[in-house]
């Protein structure tokens, strides 16, 4: 009797299953991922990349419980609600759209897909996008990059001022040259903004009192960073600004204000070759600090007094520093903040740091 009752549950188990194989759309590849107690509760992952849907893109058929939809790679142009509706878009948390040819998105593209966490745009055509364009989302993700956008309004995350509070947004790859606010106003706060290879010459004044935790400004040409750069950011806890090839002076107060900061990469930035004291004054909480491939080639010799609660340091090519208990002549002092407190390296050479 148990064994036929085990019989049956399989047997149903396999069905559901098949069922949501056999209805996958021909090309797409479905995936069942089952989970919660006895494995109760699934959710359908789909991929339809590369099917070639080309400029008069039509919805793909998808199971009614599918949670995560890949439509990378299909020269689709444009996005329309139209598009992504139907039986299975309404339950959709993540999508991919990323690697198409997208040129534009109407304003109620999305509005349909209300649960909606992660949203990849990546590598399209995109020049703008409408206000309002994610109202309404509970986004988590959202990733822009290689876009052609000249202009990031924060008004896209938000219907006439109303609502819209996305929890991430990526718009690395970009050409950004500004980022504003809608005419409604009222930015949303944003947890994680990623603007790396856009055009931004400075921090964008849009994002101040955001809430953000995560702020990635690489690879823009951003030639200095003045007194009170990051001012109203500061719920920040990690911040990249690598890969700024222009940037050539980081002024003392520059990130004052940012009394959260755990993580600060600096990294390839080969026109900075010092930095004062100052410049870290307030980082109380900053625990690793990224120097490589920069100009800098020396550290202040009071660092840790700014930076009690820092961890390790790297820089240079290969040189890389961390926080230790004095102990005699192993390694090379580069800074000291307490006398049981040194940065230690893994240098021998005099030249290759000076304080």
């Amino acid at each position: 009797m148990v064994t036929l009752l085990w019989m049956g549950v399989s047997l149903l188990l396999l069905a559901q299953v098949g069922g949501a194989l056999r209805n996958c759309h021909p090309g797409c590849r479905c995936e069942v991922e089952s989970f919660g107690l006895f494995d109760s509760f699934s959710l359908t992952r789909v991929d339809c990349s590369g099917l070639g849907l080309g400029e008069a893109a039509r919805p793909v058929p998808i199971p009614l419980d599918t949670a995560h939809l890949d439509l990378s790679s299909n020269a689709i142009r444009s996005l329309s609600a139209a598009l992504l509706s139907g039986p299975g878009y309404t339950t959709l948390v993540s999508l991919d759209l990323s690697y198409n040819l997208i040129g534009a998105a109407d304003a109620d593209a999305f509005s349909r897909l209300r649960y909606l966490e992660t949203l990849d745009l990546s590598n399209n055509a995109l020049e703008s996008l409408r206000d309002g364009c994610f109202a309404g989302l509970p986004l988590t993700e959202v990733d822009l990059s290689g876009n052609r956008l000249a202009e990031l309004r924060l008004a896209v995350f938000s219907a006439k001022g109303q609502g819209g509070r996305p929890l991430s947004v990526d718009a690395s790859g970009n050409q950004l040259t500004a980022v504003t606010r809608g005419a409604g106003g009222g930015a949303p706060e944003l947890q994680s903004l990623t603007l790396a290879g856009n055009r931004l010459s400075a921090v964008p004044d849009a994002l101040r009192g955001t809430g953000l935790r995560y702020l990635n400004l690489d690879a823009n040409p951003v030639a200095e960073f003045g007194e009170g750069a990051f001012a109203g950011l500061g719920e920040l806890t990690h911040l990249s600004l690598a890969g700024l090839e222009e940037l050539r002076a980081v002024r003392p107060g520059a990130f004052r204000g940012l009394p959260n900061l755990q993580v600060l990469d600096l990294s390839g930035a080969p026109r900075l070759t010092e930095l004062d004291p100052e410049v870290f004054g307030g980082l109380g909480a900053l625990q690793e600090l990224n120097l490589s491939r920069s100009g800098v080639a020396s550290l202040p010799e009071s660092i840790l007094s700014h930076l009690p609660s820092l961890r390790s340091v790297t820089l240079g090519a290969d040189v890389h520093c961390w926080k230790t208990q004095r102990q005699g002549q192993f390694h090379r002092q580069l800074g000291q903040a307490k006398s049981d407190q040194v940065l230690t390296c893994n240098v021998a050479a005099p030249a290759a740091v000076v304080l």
